[in-house]
Order: structure tokens, then sequence, then C-alpha cells
């Protein structure tokens, strides 16, 4: 069972509520690859309800659509779960968004990367212990002592995302997020494809 740590209690999120319009072709790529999460079970929630994992595409403005806080535990996910993130403050902790619920408490994770790398369009966050623990430490790596939902993680992923060279694939593990996993790519099909190519083999051991 996963416990919420403090840097979850620090984020600062800022909501202007208002209904948006996600463009049709973002939606449905952001459901499609949801439902495949899901179903899969790298976003869900556990037994005691609280959600992991989550989702996000590059707005074809400015900022990104990401799936909405608690949403771990829906089967199917409307408009209204991907707000869209405008601006953030890493060192504030700290982001507004614009929608009908909250942004993901880990959307600085998915924020530093757009920052950091203009080509990247997509963004997932995933739970899975077996894929966690195959891969801590065999894959680029956060630092253990750092934790979820801290300005300290988003500028470690930062720092990561910045070394990964263009021959490797684009995955880290969060060692001090027990079970969190992020793939970033140029589409969201690219970033989905390379993270079911590291869970499939689990499941032909199993």
């Amino acid at each position: 069972m996963k416990n919420l740590d403090e840097g979850f209690i620090k984020f600062n999120c800022k909501r202007i509520d208002e209904h948006i319009n996600l463009p049709s072709n973002i939606f449905s790529d952001l459901n499609k690859w949801r439902d495949i999460m899901y179903e899969s079970g790298l976003i869900g929630a556990y037994s005691n309800g609280i959600g992991y994992g989550n989702i996000s595409i590059r707005s074809n403005a400015a900022g990104f659509y990401i799936s909405g806080t608690a949403t771990g535990r829906l089967v199917a996910l409307n408009q209204d779960h991907y707000p869209l993130v405008n601006s953030w403050s890493v060192n504030d902790n700290s982001l507004i968004c614009t929608g009908k619920i909250n942004a993901s408490a880990e959307s600085l994770s998915h924020a530093v990367i757009y920052d950091a790398l203009p080509e990247v369009g997509a963004v997932i966050h995933i739970h899975h212990k077996a894929m966690w623990d195959k891969y801590l430490n065999n894959l680029p790596t956060t630092s253990s002592n750092i934790l979820y939902g801290t300005p300290e993680m988003a500028y470690e992923i930062e720092s990561i995302v910045q070394k990964t060279e263009a021959s490797q694939d684009s995955i880290l593990v969060m060692a001090g997020h027990e079970e969190g996993i992020i793939v970033w790519g140029k589409s969201l099909e690219e970033a989905g494809e390379m993270l079911l190519n590291y869970y499939k083999p689990l499941l032909k051991s199993n």
C-alpha cells in the first residue's frame, strides 16, 4: 500500500474554474493511451482508493493537458478530466491550470520534461512494482532520497532527461517514489509503445 508523502502536501495548484474544449485529436489520443494504461494496470488506484499514474500531451498553443488529480480510480475519462496546465514554478512547487478539476500533483515532473526537450509531445507516468523492481538502477534512476512531488524530484528528472542521449530510450525510474516510472516521446504513441516494450516481457515471465 502506498502512502502519500509530504511532497504531495506542499504542492500548490491554482485552478481557473472553466470548462475547456480539447481539440478532438488530442482528446482521442489521450483517451486511447489512458485506456491502454488503465487496462494494463499501469494507471489505476490502490485498494484504499488512492489513484496512481497520469498521462499528458503538449498543447498546440502553450502548456499541456494532463489527467487530473484523483482520476486513477475512474474506468473512463471525459474532457473535464484533462485540465490544461498553463504555467508553473518548480521552485515554488506550484502551477496554474484551467479546467473543472485540479491538475495532478505530478504535473511538475511532466513540466520539466517539456521545458527541457522542446521536441517532446507527451509524457506518461505509471506505477508497476515488478517493472520498478526489474529496472531500478538498470535504467536511468533518480536518487532514492528524493521524494516525489517535490522540487528536488522535478530537478532530478530534468537533469536525467537532459543527459539522455538520442540512442537511449526515453524512460526513467523514480527510486524515491516506489513503483514510479516515467516515459516521454514525440507523441503519445511513441511514449506508450516504448513503455509497453518494457512491460510486456514481464507478462511472459509470469
